[in-house]
């Protein structure tokens, strides 16, 4: 069967605005409620948010959900009511299981320049876990080489950091002009492109910010243009079935 192919262009995208904060959202999020874009395979959330010098998130809750943070430019301060806390940098992958409930603050680690992350949420398999916290870096050689698994829950997968979900995996990684990648065959697979630009193999050319929902993704090649960093969710499974 082909793989059935939605793309959404960056400029789609429903964004919130703040003296701090400009956040674009790939999928309903908070007031920016679209019914018919809640989510992709298990993925619910896929923020593109850049935060200015010395601000930030204040201390709010969480509660059953997989939050992974990957940082493209600049460091983020995570503090947790579980006591975790830290600094996320480029190629450090960070995980954070809400569970039973959390309460947490991200704030920009840096005075003088901005950071840009996208965050992104699944849903765990089962509800009511115990909160838990887990960072780690992953070498740059790594991530240009091809695609890295920085986040699974899937049986098998080696992973840098491990998510509360059996039929879900976050892959990453950096192309250089020319550098290509097959993407994962899966049932449902989510490619973003929080920069750079790529051709896919029967879809097209995609630019910073762009994605894409396959149905089916039967391993489709990507190339890059530009040097160009990918995220792409490959799950097994959608919500409500």
């Amino acid at each position: 069967m082909p793989a059935k192919v939605e793309i959404r262009r960056a400029a789609a995208r429903a964004v919130t605005t703040t003296s701090w904060l400009h956040s674009k959202h790939s999928f309903s999020f908070g007031d920016r409620y679209d019914p018919t874009n809640t989510h992709h395979g298990v993925l619910l959330v896929n923020n593109d948010d850049v935060v200015q010098p010395g601000a930030g998130f204040d201390t709010h809750p969480h509660r059953d959900m997989e939050i992974v943070t990957w940082v493209l430019d600049g460091s983020l301060a995570h503090r947790d009511s579980a006591g975790n806390s830290g600094v996320v940098y480029p190629g450090l992958a960070q995980r954070m299981s809400a569970g039973t409930g959390i309460l947490h603050s991200e704030k920009n680690d840096s005075s003088t320049e901005p950071v840009h992350f996208v965050q992104m949420w699944v849903v765990p398999d089962e509800t009511g876990i115990s909160p838990s916290y887990q960072q780690h870096e992953i070498d740059p050689q790594l991530l240009g080489a091809g695609l890295v698994t920085i986040a699974s829950g899937i049986p098998g997968h080696e992973a840098a950091i491990t998510l509360h979900n059996r039929d879900a995996a976050l892959h990453g990684t950096r192309l250089q002009p020319g550098g290509s990648v097959s993407l994962p065959q899966a049932p449902y697979l989510h490619l973003f492109v929080p920069r750079g630009r790529a051709t896919v193999e029967g879809v097209g050319e995609l630019e910073q910010g762009d994605a894409v929902r396959f149905s089916d993704a039967d391993g489709q090649r990507l190339t890059a243009s530009e040097p160009t960093e990918l995220l792409i969710w490959e799950m097994r499974t959608r919500l409500g079935g």
